[in-house]
């Protein structure tokens, strides 16, 4: 993927219980970005995806909606160089 490059979500609102990471995993598979999203045990979603710049600001625009019955209230934006798995998939709670 040319131009492509990493970022970490901290996503926070109502975002447990309300089907947010399989969304995540959805709009990442549709979109072709690698990463991985998982709960963390604060409440907020976590999230690393790894695309181009027009693909990663397509799915983090996505992700301040999210879901129906999820109310995103911020979400915190993070550079990071760590490794990448070949897909999108969803971790265990951190």
């Amino acid at each position: 993927m040319s131009g492509a490059a990493s970022v970490r979500l901290v996503v926070h609102g109502r975002v447990q219980g309300v089907g947010y990471r399989a969304w995540v995993v959805e709009q990442a598979r549709r979109l072709g970005v690698r990463g991985w999203v998982r709960n963390r045990r604060a409440g907020t979603v976590e999230a690393l995806i790894h695309a181009d710049a027009a693909t990663r600001e397509a799915l983090i625009a996505a992700c301040r909606r999210g879901p129906p019955a999820a109310s995103v209230r911020d979400i915190e934006l993070f550079e990071t160089d760590e490794p990448v798995p070949d897909d999108f998939e969803v971790c265990p709670t951190l």
